[in-house]
């Protein structure tokens, strides 16, 4: 877990404590004090705990009293219901932020997309899902609808993206990057038809790393 070095010690917490969940550093079921995570970050402890309500609040993880931070486990129903969510929230979104989407507004996702195919060759899955997670949400923030975004983000966060390890190992990330690449193509064209499949495809191959299979399986 990364040191933390800017004036912002909550927000900066709040994000490697996300990074570690998503990541798997930070296990379901485990129990961690804010104390502890602190020490290991080089902060004090008011911000990591301060951190911790927030995921608490976004469901993340639970207070066990007197011992600290427990992660909250996802039941296969858990999954399916963010799946779902997902689905009549996120794809409507999508396509209302492409429409809306300049010249300018593809050439940045490309380079978001750039650095997601990049973790992706690393391996790096850190790196992946920071990517990953800025490209769809930079992308619906051009709906113009923060709160829709919001709500992304923390069903996002709910799953943890669980899966994606073992996409890495067995070098599977690089074809998870490639679809931001349709994304970008898709809109390019103004093509609503080809981008609503896109994402289809997308979520569903997401709920089916999350189950640690493919979707043909």
């Amino acid at each position: 877990m990364s040191e933390l070095h800017y004036t912002n010690l909550r927000d900066q917490a709040l994000e490697v404590v996300r990074q570690a969940l998503v990541s798997g550093e930070i296990r379901p079921g485990d129990i961690y004090s804010a104390a502890a995570l602190a020490n290991r970050l080089g902060v004090s402890s008011s911000p990591v705990r301060e951190a911790m309500l927030t995921l608490v609040n976004q469901g993340l993880l639970e207070p066990v009293r007197n011992r600290g931070y427990r992660v909250v486990e996802m039941s296969e129903r858990d999954l399916d219901e963010v799946y779902e969510m997902r689905l009549l929230i996120e794809l409507p979104g999508t396509l209302r932020a492409a429409s809306h989407a300049t010249a300018e507004d593809i050439e940045r996702l490309g380079l978001i997309a750039g650095e997601i195919e990049k973790a992706a060759n690393d391996g790096d899955i850190v790196r992946f899902l920071d990517a990953d997670r800025r490209f769809h949400l930079d992308l619906l923030a051009l709906c113009g609808n923060r709160r829709l975004v919001d709500t992304v983000a923390a069903l996002r966060d709910q799953t943890r993206l669980y899966g994606l390890e073992s996409l890495a190992e067995h070098g599977r990330l690089g074809s998870a990057a490639s679809e931001h690449r349709e994304f970008l193509a898709a809109m390019a064209e103004g093509d609503a038809t080809v981008l609503e499949a896109i994402v289809r495809r997308h979520l569903e191959h997401v709920r089916a790393d999350w189950a640690g299979m493919s979707p043909d399986n």
